[in-house]
């Protein structure tokens, strides 16, 4: 588990949901730009590393029951995406770190890399 502070911390990330309580936490880490892979292979309670910033990252966390969204490279969703986000109670997060250089800090501070396999 690793908790949104310190996903923040660890990725110098900004919350797009100011509303989302620091200690929400993640049970594993999925990373992809492929929602078909996070609907077939991600774990509920995940958080998401991604580099795409629209409204089906939102649906497919919602189908897939994930626990947030971490937008890569800078990324950021329109203000329609972040109200979505917020109506599901689903954190966002945005980093200028690249998909990489994220997947590498996450990895060494959750459990497993951070992919819990079925």
């Amino acid at each position: 588990m690793i908790a949104l502070k310190d996903v923040l911390a660890l990725l110098d990330g900004e919350l797009l949901t100011p509303t989302t309580a620091p200690e929400a936490a993640f049970r594993a880490v999925f990373a992809s730009d492929l929602m078909s892979d996070v609907l077939t292979s991600a774990e509920p309670g995940s958080l998401l590393l991604t580099g795409l910033a629209n409204f089906h990252v939102i649906c497919t966390c919602s189908v897939a029951d994930l626990a947030g969204v971490v937008f890569v490279h800078g990324k950021r969703p329109a203000p329609d995406v972040v109200a979505e986000a917020r109506t599901k109670n689903l954190p966002l997060v945005a980093t200028k770190m690249t998909m990489f250089e994220a997947c590498s800090r996450m990895a060494g501070r959750v459990e497993d890399g951070g992919h819990v396999r079925r």
